[in-house]
């Protein structure tokens, strides 16, 4: 298992200046080597569809700029360039690997036949982080004591950790972050053992739930969770803070200060976020085995919406990352099923019943079932979780605490039996 934890370090102002200039020099070598590969594209891709019936000159042919060339490369570059002697190679090699790995994830699609945008050139600042591939390893560049990073270019800079490093895990990587209020370290840590999941026999409690605008989430029992709307709340206050910096000097030091005001006020709002997601999340996961949630595509519902926002603030995305995250470490499954009528379907007789967004009551007419819209969702959720992993409802509707009943394929018919 990998987790990551982060700490917030203490540089000097000497250290900060030499970690600032660090970003710059790497942001200023991602753009070199991302400006290769373009024209490296561009000059091996023909601007027509067709040849001259007589010849057509290619000219000379470039090497293929891939990640191998370009890091053979970085001797040049510090011949030229003898700043970048005082950066750490492993540094600017993972920094080439982070462009290899955008560059890839344009060209080249993944499962589901989608690429991801195409690399950018990096503004000034942009660039944030670097990392280090080895931490207290024989040869390794950076140490850590469990109060303080040592390296020989920066010396020794105070961590504040508060928390500590859980026992049995390994730290395997560290990366330097720059933040709107100062500068973190993110250790990976790797622990060989992998929490085993609850298996389906001894399945005791599950619970479905449906995120919505309305509710962060209702559960199938009707229990719910309100929205805390964190941007929406700021949203006056980023509207002044955004005024101020209008009337600045663009690039002047009080542009700056005013920038840097916003972002200090955008990573509390994103802070505020997270710590809610996880607190949720803690509190679902203690109490079920089993959590069912929609496999939501949430650019697709926030595209094209007067909703765009509210969905953005809400973050279902997320926070079901988040819960995943949690339910893992305790073995508790998180199963994600297909999102399709599980507003519109009666939970009791299947049912299906039309409604607008803004009709907020289920009211079936076969069945006379009513139920709030939400937590009839959550219980189709659940239902279908059910049958997904082989659990099938008892005869009051609920799910069987004292033992669940599985389904088993007959070995004499094709059909499904249950036992």
């Amino acid at each position: 298992m990998i987790i990551s934890y982060c700490y917030k370090i203490e540089p000097t102002s000497q250290q900060s200046v030499k970690i600032d200039y660090w970003l710059e020099l790497l942001r200023r070598h991602w753009n070199y080597a991302l400006g290769q590969r373009l024209d490296w594209l561009n000059q091996t891709r023909c601007q027509i569809d067709r040849c001259s019936i007589v010849s057509c000159p290619m000219g000379e042919i470039p090497s293929r700029p891939n990640y191998y060339f370009q890091q053979s490369a970085l001797k040049q570059t510090k011949k030229l360039f003898p700043d970048y002697k005082k950066i750490y190679s492993e540094i600017q090699q993972i920094n080439l690997q982070r462009l290899d790995k955008a560059w890839k994830r344009w060209l080249i699609p993944d499962k589901k036949g989608k690429c991801g945008g195409r690399p950018r050139f990096k503004k000034s600042g942009k660039l944030r982080s670097f990392c280090f591939s080895r931490v207290n390893h024989p040869k390794a560049v950076i140490k850590f004591d469990g109060k303080q990073i040592i390296t020989t270019r920066f010396g020794a800079i105070r961590v504040i950790v508060h928390r500590p490093i859980p026992d049995g895990f390994t730290i395997k990587t560290a990366t330097i972050t720059k933040k709107a209020d100062g500068y973190y370290v993110s250790f990976s840590l790797e622990d060989k053992s992998v929490p085993s999941l609850i298996s389906t026999d001894n399945i005791k409690t599950a619970l479905g739930i449906d995120v919505g605008l309305k509710e962060f989430l209702t559960t199938n029992t009707g229990e719910t969770v309100s929205i805390p709307k964190f941007y929406r709340k700021s949203q006056s206050n980023l509207a002044r803070k955004q005024k101020k910096v209008s009337r600045k000097e663009v690039g002047s030091n009080n542009w700056r200060a005013a920038q840097n005001r916003i972002a200090r006020l955008h990573q509390h709002i994103a802070r505020q976020r997270e710590d809610f997601h996880y607190k949720t999340a803690h509190k679902l996961v203690k109490e079920y085995d089993m959590i069912a949630v929609e496999n939501l595509n949430i650019r697709g519902l926030a595209k094209n919406t007067k909703l765009s926002k509210s969905i953005y603030d809400v973050a279902w995305g997320n926070f079901i990352e988040k819960l995943n995250a949690v339910a893992v470490k305790r073995g508790v499954q998180i199963i994600k099923v297909n999102p399709h009528n599980t507003s519109q379907n009666c939970s009791n007789c299947g049912q299906k019943v039309p409604l607008t967004l803004s009709v907020r009551t289920h009211s079936c007419p076969k069945c006379k079932t009513v139920l709030d819209r939400d937590e009839n969702a959550a219980i189709n959720i659940l239902n279908k979780a059910l049958n997904e992993v082989g659990i099938i409802l008892s005869a009051c509707g609920g799910l069987d605490i004292s033992q669940p009943v599985k389904q088993e394929t007959s070995a004499n018919e094709d059909s499904i039996i249950f036992v």
